[in-house]
């Protein structure tokens, strides 16, 4: 997708549901898209606390002296991945998303510029890189797969990827921007 077409879908100020915060602990992600490629996720370390090897946006916990969810997810994507806050333009939210686990997660979408450096910070990013536009406009993905997890059946979202497994709250936010950009919103 083009700059033009990004645009067009995913206008300045985009609409989203705000959930009331509740205990959940408040955290953002950057949902980085980059003209004509597609949009950068990270695979965590194996170092990490939680989440281990898993996709992800890059992101992180809301700290006190973030001035909003946009500037958290910028001072996180800065510090996983080393993107210039100046190198990327916030057009707006996606729906605020309650995981599993306890966490109330602020998607914001950024445009970046093209052609941008990445690079993934040792201990927290294994891996850093591109989900094609082609695969998120593909009407046949994801696929929805079944799985016993932690005792129970359960349906689940996975995006194709030739090297990972890209899954969980990272599949549903991707699922809800490639409906974006298909225009099925």
């Amino acid at each position: 997708m083009t700059e033009e077409e990004l645009r067009r879908h995913l206008p300045q100020g985009l609409a989203h549901n705000r959930l009331a915060p509740a205990q959940n602990r408040p955290a953002a992600v950057l949902v980085p898209l980059e003209p004509g490629r597609g949009v950068w996720l990270t695979r965590r370390s194996a170092k990490m606390p939680n989440h281990v090897n898993q996709v992800a946006f890059p992101g992180g916990k809301i700290e006190p002296g973030d001035a909003s969810a946009d500037a958290a997810a910028l001072r996180e994507a800065q510090e996983e991945v080393g993107l210039n806050p100046a190198d990327a333009e916030i057009l707006g939210r996606m729906d605020d998303y309650i995981t599993a686990t306890g966490f109330h997660i602020v998607p914001v979408i950024a445009l970046v510029k093209q052609n941008v450096r990445l690079m993934a910070a040792p201990g927290e990013v294994q891996e850093v890189f591109c989900l094609p536009f082609a695969t998120l406009l593909d009407k046949d993905q994801p696929r929805l797969r079944r799985a016993v997890l932690r005792g129970g059946e359960h349906e689940f979202f996975v995006w194709p990827h030739e090297d990972h497994v890209i899954w969980g709250v990272t599949a549903e936010l991707l699922r809800q921007l490639a409906w974006r950009l298909r225009g099925e919103t």
